[in-house]
């Protein structure tokens, strides 16, 4: 069984939750003795030619081809331009081995000239997937500005995309929704959420203690909901002293709030010490406007923590109300009233969500489990 995986980069060669879920995806692809051959860029200090990363077992299966995302001069679209001439550039590096791949996983738009040639008739190769992250193009926008980029821009090319591939991924919930709407047929629509990986799950949650702890997990970006998480910790940081706000993550100085209850970590890259700095909290905020499958929710949810956050992607795939609370909406009075609404509950009733939330991770969202269902799939 042999599988053609094209990303747009592999975590940590390249940072980001599409990136990170590429890395399990051909890991685990890996462990299950299926060859991937990979296609994929560098945008670290780490040497991608030694994949230390992988075990020497899983390598064992791995081959990496490097397939450099080009540059242009800045202008607008100029990000969509240069995907289109990416897509290409793997084109041309996998044209004489398609008839090798049972299939075809390209990640946003890397699969973009190679799906075409196929909807044409111009190639014939095996079944094609295709996986945007969250179609947060097509989800509310933080502003005026992205609203403008996403139906200008966004929208029309991955739209195309999505229904000329074989298969459309998707990580299930408003964003099946979303395919749907489309006009991507059922048929083509495969669900395959993402996960963690089996050795991170807790054995036991950390029951509360009187001081609630709160926990915000990620870089700053603007459809994050930063700005709204700080006022509606403005709104109540006077009412309550009896919680604490955690932010891990590079959060610019001029985004941070300077409260005796608010914390900020930084970025943490040791593993260990982030797990325990995780553990130590109670409560996940993640107020975003747009999102697909969280990373953050899910590794959240695998150390113990209960979770706020947004209805939005597959958020709900996650969060129910025996696992967490959901916003209708990223605004700061919601924020806050959920905020409230969790500082006034009794201390079972949250270590009864914070269980049911690693549960529900331990019994649905585990990589180990996951990739069985893509190989019974596609490669069975």
């Amino acid at each position: 069984m042999r599988v053609a995986l094209i990303t747009d980069g592999i975590f940590p060669y390249v940072l980001g939750g599409m990136q990170k879920h590429s890395y399990y995806l051909c890991k685990y692809l890996a462990q299950q003795q299926v060859y991937v051959e990979l296609f994929h860029f560098n945008q670290s200090h780490y040497d991608i030619s030694k994949l230390e990363f992988f075990s020497e077992d899983e390598k064992k299966f791995i081959t990496s081809t490097i397939v450099d995302f080009p540059k242009s001069f800045p202008f607008p679209g100029h990000y969509l331009y240069n995907s289109y001439r990416h897509s290409k550039l793997i084109f041309n590096a996998l044209e004489k081995k398609l008839h090798t791949y049972d299939f075809i996983y390209t990640k946003g738009f890397t699969g973009w000239y190679l799906i075409e040639q196929k909807f044409k008739g111009k190639i014939n190769c095996s079944p094609i997937g295709v996986k945007f992250h969250g179609y947060e193009m097509f989800q509310k926008p933080p502003s005026f500005k992205i609203k403008l980029q996403h139906i200008f821009l966004l929208r029309q090319p991955v739209k195309n995309i999505s229904l000329k591939a074989d298969v459309v991924f998707s990580y299930g919930g408003k964003i099946t929704d979303i395919i749907r709407a489309l006009g991507v047929k059922e048929e083509k629509i495969f669900e395959l959420p993402s996960g963690v990986e089996n050795s991170t799950l807790v054995k036991n949650i950390i029951p509360v203690s009187d001081k609630l702890k709160f926990l915000f997990l990620g870089r700053y970006e603007r459809r994050k909901g930063i700005e709204e998480l700080n006022v509606a910790l403005k709104n109540i940081e006077t009412q309550h002293s009896n919680f604490e706000c955690h932010f891990i993550g590079p959060i610019p100085e001029d985004k941070r709030l300077h409260k005796a209850n608010i914390f900020y970590h930084g970025e943490i890259r040791d593993k260990q010490k982030l797990q325990t700095l995780i553990r130590e909290c109670d409560i996940l905020v993640c107020p975003s406007w747009s999102e697909g499958m969280p990373n953050v929710i899910l590794e959240a949810m695998a150390n113990g923590l209960a979770v706020i956050a947004t209805d939005t992607g597959a958020t709900n795939v996650l969060i129910n109300a025996h696992t967490g609370w959901l916003l209708s909406q990223s605004n700061p009075e919601e924020i806050a009233n959920a905020i409230q609404t969790v500082l006034n509950t009794n201390q079972t009733i949250i270590n009864d969500k914070k269980q049911n939330a690693l549960q529900h991770i331990t019994q649905n969202f585990v990589w180990e489990k996951l990739i069985v269902r893509f190989k019974e799939r596609f490669l069975l």
